[in-house]
This record gives structure tokens, C-alpha cells and sequence, in this order.
């Protein structure tokens, strides 16, 4: 049979789209406009806690972490997506350090739960939270919220160093905890949005909170911009990975009320975390003054410029510092 030129490239062509679909491979895609446009891969998720890239949005593992001197260096919070700073009875801190995006091999020193603990970790939905227990009455009702109990009295996965002396030996491995943790909420929007910074903004090289016996100091290094930490006037640092280094810092400023429950016979300070009030914001060596708004403890907190836009943090680890107002 004799082909025409016109017949041959059609043949061609049939046979090329025909290979096509056997193989399976992309075919490229023609738009309305006649432009082709290749087939793209689809791109990573972005952490909601971090506004980086990550394989996937992991499950939520909340620890709380000693942060007197006997305490330091802690391990594994380098790893954490977000570090909630949290007021404690005689005046000192303690942290609640979040993971999702990753996990580090151990985490510690691990402590003891509070009620304040329970608004701030219904905003992941049913987290895993990691923790060495709670007075009496307080201890059934963190273990009935809506969380996977990793109580450090019930699990696997804790063990005792012996560097140290308890109660600032306890650490945990992580994927032994979330191997019994299969429940837990995986990481979804509490209201952080990350991009490039706003206008405005002032020049801040170092910005202090304190409470009655704890200083933090957030001081601004043009060399790995990030803000390293400063804590009682020592560099905060991480077993094995240096001083910590946020790039987001919220400094938000709330009502501190007393809890409660007792410990050692007198009520700690509960931080309230829904509601609205005044926050700053540190970013890229620059402080925003912002609103935050909480309405209830099920959902995220914004935060706004006097403008009315939400403010944007850098990519990375974001700290939150609960602050009296």
C-alpha cells in the first residue's frame, strides 16, 4: 500500500499516543491556548506549624519538658515544630515542645502535666501527649481529655539516665511512644500563615521576657538569622545540636490565673490562652505589635496587624511565650 506524507505522519502520530497510554507515561497536556504545558509532580505538603516543606503531616506528639538549670541542656528540642513557653509555680517555666514534622531519637528531661496544659493541646485535636504525671486529682482528668495518654506510669518508652538525678532523668524514645499512638490527630491548621515579612516592624536586636524566677532572652543573630535563646543569662542549648535558634518568637501577652489544682500545697499560675489580647511578634530581626484571638480552646489562634492583615512568620521553629499582661 503506498502512504502519502500526510497518511505517514498520521500514523506516527497514532503510534506515539498509542505508546503512550501502553506505557503509562506522562503525555504532556495542551491548553485552551495551544501552549503545552508538561505534566508536574506534585509538590510536598507544607507543615501548618512550620510553613516548611515535610514528607507528610505527621502525627502530633506533645511532650512537656523541664526547664529549670537542672534541667539543661534538654534533648531533642531542636526537632520541635512549635515550643510553648509556660508559666510554673515558684515562678519558673516549663516547656511544652510539639512534634510533627519530626521526631528526634529521645526527648527529655521529661515532667509533669498542668492544667493549663489541656487548652493549649485541644487545638491539635487528639494529640499524643507525652508526660511524667500530675498531682492526684488532676492526674485522671489530663488522662479523660481528649488526648492519646502517653502517661510516663502507663507506656513503654521511658527510661531513666543515669547523668542525672530524678526528676530530671526521665527521657522518652520517641517512636516507641508513637507506636501507641496510632489515634492521634495529624498536623492541620492552628491558625500560624507563614510568608515574607510585612512593612513596618521595628529593629530589634534582643527582646526579654521575665517571670518572677526565669529570663528569657531572644537575641538576633544576623549570622544564621534565627533569634538564639538566652535563659537565666546562659545560652539555652540542645544535647548534641547547640543553642536554640527559633525563627519565629510570639511573645503573647495574657491573663495568668491561679489553677485549680494545688502543687505542693499552694496553686500554680494558669496562663489563659483563649480570649484576645495584645501579642509581639520577632521576626528577621524586626518586632511587629499584633491582636491575637483565640474564641475557644477547639480552635487556632490568629494574629492580626493594626491593619487588620495576618501577620506572617518566617519558616521554621515558632516559640510561644505566654506573657502577664
Amino acid at each position: 500500500m503506498f502512504w502519502g506524507k500526510t497518511g505517514v505522519a498520521a500514523a506516527l502520530a497514532a503510534g506515539v499516543l498509542a505508546l503512550g497510554a501502553c506505557t503509562g507515561s506522562a503525555t504532556s497536556v495542551t491548553s485552551g491556548s495551544g501552549a503545552v504545558d508538561s505534566t508536574q509532580q506534585a509538590k510536598p505538603p507544607v507543615s501548618p506549624f512550620t510553613g516548611q516543606r515535610v514528607r507528610s503531616q505527621g502525627r502530633v506528639l506533645a511532650v512537656k519538658i523541664d526547664n529549670t538549670s537542672l534541667g539543661r541542656p534538654q534533648t531533642g528540642l531542636t526537632y520541635a515544630d512549635i515550643v510553648y513557653v509556660l508559666p510554673m509555680e515558684g515562678g519558673l517555666s516549663r516547656y511544652m515542645a510539639v512534634f510533627a514534622s519530626h521526631y528526634p531519637p529521645s526527648v527529655g528531661p521529661v515532667r509533669s502535666a498542668r492544667e493549663e496544659d489541656l487548652p493549649v493541646l485541644r487545638q491539635f485535636g487528639r494529640p499524643a501527649f507525652a508526660f511524667s504525671g500530675a498531682q492526684p486529682q488532676l492526674l485522671p482528668v489530663v488522662e479523660h481529655a481528649r488526648i492519646v495518654d502517653l502517661y510516663s506510669g502507663k507506656v513503654r518508652g521511658y527510661y531513666r539516665s543515669q547523668s542525672r538525678f530524678a526528676p530530671y532523668n526521665l527521657y522518652a524514645t520517641t517512636h516507641i511512644l508513637l507506636s501507641q499512638a496510632h489515634q492521634a490527630s495529624r498536623a492541620h491548621d492552628i491558625g500560624f500563615r507563614f510568608g515574607s515579612a510585612p512593612q513596618g516592624g521595628r529593629v530589634m536586636k534582643s527582646f526579654t521576657v521575665a517571670y518572677p524566677a526565669a529570663k528569657f532572652q531572644f537575641k538576633w543573630s544576623s549570622r544564621v538569622k534565627r533569634w538564639l535563646v538566652w535563659t537565666d543569662g546562659s545560652p539555652d542549648r540542645a544535647t548534641g545540636h547547640g543553642q536554640l535558634r527559633p525563627a519565629t518568637v510570639i511573645i503573647q501577652r495574657t491573663t495568668f490565673r491561679t489553677s485549680r489544682f494545688l502543687e505542693r500545697g499552694a496553686r500554680p499560675p494558669y496562663a489563659v490562652t483563649t480570649g484576645s489580647g495584645g501579642a509581639v511578634i520577632l521576626r528577621n530581626g524586626r518586632a511587629w505589635n499584633v491582636h491575637w484571638s483565640r474564641p475557644n480552646s477547639n480552635g487556632g489562634t490568629t494574629f492580626t496587624l493594626p491593619s487588620g492583615q495576618r501577620m506572617t512568620f518566617a519558616t521554621g521553629q515558632v516559640w510561644v511565650v505566654y506573657a502577664r499582661k
